[in-house]
């Protein structure tokens, strides 16, 4: 038998438990074999890795590519450029003087935690860019600041349930738009057109496999709070009919975009996707996953639904992004009709509010092996989260948010709750099978930022963030390979370099199991389906 390629001198991490191998054949896409049988085998190409470490191709589990990719043309509005509030409106009144009036400024990333002055304004943004429309996006996606001109064109009196619009002591809008509140811009900014989101697709892809990201899940597509467009999947096949979808792709289709079914009588396919499309629908390059619904809000914008107020504030709990009993029958309905269902969810009285719901369904309509997901799961004490191992349900927090946004999550919960934040240690000791992911653009995405974060734990200003929760290396490197992969029921093919399995690996300078040389690694190269996608130049070998 001669085969594709054969990538030979490499310490390749195989198998569920990252045995060393060294060598690893490829034909058709997947590997066939492994080691010494890898290196004695026929092959039309040989590629000598000159002792790089191979791994599987990191999973992030949760990020939203298209949004990350078209953020990339907006103002940057991030700690890397904005200090202080005054820094975001210098740089809108730079973009105002390069633009046409009436036209958009979008500028993202900006965190009022990390910014002396606190949240943009529209009187301070009328004062710089009063004749543009302009909409600053929060880092967490939850909220927004926009100006007067945008704010005049808006149906104040009419704010979807599950959001606000905040308003000063006069009872004046301020500019800032909360949760679902931010649907209010839809008719100026709803349905994105389908080549820029394809172009934001193409460029997240570019990015991924420069990082060793060989697969991803979609948090959100169609409508609601994180969609572009109704249409949205034709923006992921216009990208993979071009040759830009660089990496494997499960989409989690808005809730908003499912509806009630005519089915027979006898049948449970009740809700959905029209002709019956659910969870699993697709192919190994782009396939449905999980129904994505949302519950509550965001932490550090304080606005997830807490039992407790947070720190501060003493009537503030946050609030649900729709009725209790709505969250209850939307997961019934998708639970019942067979689909997956990814729930977002970060204060610990939205967690207990899912898992009920979750508990409910189940219970009237038991299923093997659901898989259903609670999307970040921030803030869950440990009864919680035994109900939750017991269920079987996935959490799907990000080990990134304690370095980049921790400071501002131990802001709001106090001393008293921080170490129930963004738990890891906790969910695997209680037999959960944990993904990696980031939630990007909301936090650097990179994968071996990520796992050094669940191996460290420790905040922008250094502080240690739950102790306890502590990863080891090896394990926050299964959480972006098995761990994702089994969240979107692809083990079967991905998540470990074993025999049969798709040939998608990160090549790398250093071994991540390794935590004396977490900040040491760098990705070389990049496969997919055995072909080199990605080679850092002159560092993959030849």
């Amino acid at each position: 038998m001669r085969v594709d390629v054969v990538y030979t001198g490499a310490r390749v991490l195989s198998g569920a438990d990252f045995r060393p191998v060294d060598a690893v054949a490829v034909h058709g896409g997947r590997v066939v074999a492994l080691g010494a049988e890898a290196v004695e085998i026929e092959a039309n190409k040989r590629i000598d890795l000159s002792g790089a470490v191979v791994v599987p191709g990191f999973h992030d589990a949760h990020n939203h590519m298209a949004w990350y990719g078209m953020e990339k043309t907006a103002l940057d509005l991030s700690e890397r450029t904005c200090r202080r509030v005054d820094d975001v409106y210098a740089a809108v009144a730079e973009a105002a003087g390069k633009q046409p009036p009436g036209s958009w400024i979008i500028g993202s990333g900006y965190d009022q935690n990390k910014l002396v002055g606190g949240h943009p304004t529209a009187e301070g943004l009328d004062r710089v860019a009063g004749e543009h429309l302009v909409r600053l996006g929060h880092t967490s996606g939850h909220m927004c600041v926009v100006n007067s001109a945008v704010l005049r064109q808006l149906d104040l009196d009419h704010v979807p349930t599950g959001g606000d619009v905040v308003r000063d002591e006069s009872g004046r809008p301020t500019g800032l738009l909360r949760e679902q509140a931010q649907r209010l811009l839809d008719p100026l900014r709803y349905p994105v057109p389908l080549d820029d989101i394809a172009r934001g697709i193409a460029l997240a892809s570019k990015q991924y496999l420069s990082e060793g990201i060989t697969s991803v899940q979609e948090a959100g597509i169609g409508r609601g709070l994180v969609g572009n467009s109704p249409i949205e999947l034709a923006a992921y096949q216009q990208a993979r009919e071009a040759g830009q979808l660089g990496v494997r792709t499960t989409l989690m289709v808005a809730a908003q975009s499912l509806h009630a079914l005519q089915h027979a009588q006898a049948d449970d396919v009740s809700f959905g996707l029209d002709l019956g499309i659910r969870t699993g629908f697709g192919d190994d390059w782009l396939r449905i996953g999980p129904m994505k619904l949302f519950s509550d809000g965001s932490l550090v914008g304080r606005t997830c639904a807490m039992h407790e107020p947070f720190d501060g504030e003493p009537d503030n709990r946050g609030y649900f992004q729709m009725p209790e009993e709505d969250i209850a029958d939307t997961i019934r309905a998708a639970h019942r009709s067979g689909w997956q269902i990814a729930t977002h969810a970060i204060g610990d009285r939205a967690v207990s509010v899912v898992l009920d719901a979750y508990a409910a369904a189940l219970a009237d309509f038991p299923r093997r092996d659901h898989r259903h997901r609670i999307e970040h799961c921030g803030v869950i004490d440990d009864a919680e989260l035994a109900r939750l191992a017991e269920m079987d349900i996935i959490p799907v927090p990000q080990g990134r948010f304690v370095n980049e946004i921790g400071d501002g999550m131990r802001a709001a919960l106090g001393p008293s709750r921080v170490d129930r934040c963004y738990r890891q240690r906790s969910f695997l000791d209680a037999g959960c099978v944990v993904p990696g992911s980031s939630d990007r653009p909301v936090v650097e995405g990179a994968p071996l930022l990520g796992i050094a974060d669940l191996v460290r734990r420790r905040t922008s200003s250094g502080f240690l963030l739950g102790a306890d929760e502590r990863i080891s290396a090896t394990e926050a490197l299964r959480a972006y390979t098995f761990g994702s992969a089994y969240a979107s029921f692809t083990e079967r093919d991905r998540g470990t370099i074993d025999v049969g399995k798709l040939a998608d690996f990160a090549v790398l300078s250093h071994d991540p199991t390794d935590p004396e040389s977490l900040d040491e690694v760098r990705v070389l190269a990049t496969v997919v389906g055995g072909d080199m996608v990605y080679e850092r130049s002159g560092d993959a070998g030849t």
